[in-house]
């Protein structure tokens, strides 16, 4: 597999260094991309990773002139993605976004705002989606479907309705679109490759970034993306991230999230150490043991 890149240089400081993953999603790319344009408060540096390019985006990015790109010659999945396009940012704070994604009005103002009152220099925040089809999420506006693709996308219907839904900050962020400081990104190495294509390797460099040390975790209500959410996911062999997980941490993506990052609908602020109950801890043997148990193959040469 061949990685290239092209810097393009900046005539002003970025806020943000956007991060965004593509692969053959031309579409939506360039949905994703007018839109930081169109409804950003401030100016930022824009930097896709392009896997394979095969419907034409490598000459999208290119003809824009101010978008700074690497690309694949395959398919590396979201890890390589995101971490190639991380060499070339040159803002204080990362933004990690997808190319399926259309962020709203002020998106980053509301982001910025809560990064300036932050007192530790180690934090990850993020906005909130509006989908047109998750009812069961608790961080996600869910249930408001303004259409799955671009091209049928009701971009009026949606900007005078997307900021009357109500929802307060809330707590444990992961989900996209993410900010953190560009240092911590790279101290905790990035996204984890092991992970290809992708799967589970959010739940993984969340857990990377707890034991870096990071307490706050939270999710910014007025910050808000639409979601299209076309499944690029669902054209890949999936890895067995789960699994993965578990033999890599002692414990289910789950547990962590429901223990450690405690995600949910109303925001807790600074999380504590969990407790080491005889609950968590049986807790984890059992994800363990699911583990160890797992179905193998049956060796019939015996």
């Amino acid at each position: 597999m061949d990685f290239t890149y092209k810097k393009v240089p900046l005539a002003y400081s970025p806020v943000f260094s956007i991060l965004i993953p593509s692969w053959n999603n031309l579409d939506y790319l360039k949905c994703a991309v007018n839109s930081i344009r169109k409804n950003s408060r401030y100016k930022h540096q824009i930097i896709v990773h392009v896997n394979e390019g095969k419907d034409g985006s490598e000459d999208w990015v290119l003809a824009q002139g101010d978008i700074g790109y690497t690309k694949s010659s395959q398919n590396a999945g979201v890890c390589y993605g995101f971490n190639a396009a991380s060499h070339l940012a040159v803002a204080d704070y990362l933004v990690f976004i997808d190319d399926d994604m259309y962020l709203c009005p002020d998106w980053d103002f509301f982001l910025l705002e809560e990064v300036k009152k932050q007192k530790d220099d180690k934090w990850c925040i993020s906005g909130t989606m509006i989908e047109g089809f998750d009812k069961g999420n608790a961080c996600v506006i869910g249930d408001k479907n303004y259409g799955t693709h671009p091209s049928e996308f009701d971009e009026a219907k949606f900007l005078s309705e997307y900021a009357s839904y109500p929802k307060e900050d809330w707590n444990g962020s992961q989900w996209y679109p993410m900010v953190l400081p560009t240092f911590v990104y790279r101290a905790v190495g990035g996204l984890s490759v092991e992970f290809f294509p992708g799967m589970y390797s959010d739940p993984d460099f969340m857990i990377k970034l707890w034991h870096y040390g990071v307490r706050f975790y939270k999710g910014i209500g007025k910050s808000r993306v639409y979601h299209f959410a076309s499944r690029s996911t669902g054209r890949v062999k999936r890895n067995d991230g789960r699994t993965e997980f578990i033999l890599k941490w002692g414990l289910s993506s789950n547990t962590f999230f429901k223990n450690y990052l405690k995600i949910g609908p109303k925001f807790l602020g600074t999380l504590p150490e969990p407790e080491e109950t005889f609950t968590l801890k049986f807790k984890k043997q059992i994800d363990r043991w699911k583990v160890k148990f797992k179905a193998r193959p049956i060796d019939i040469s015996r």
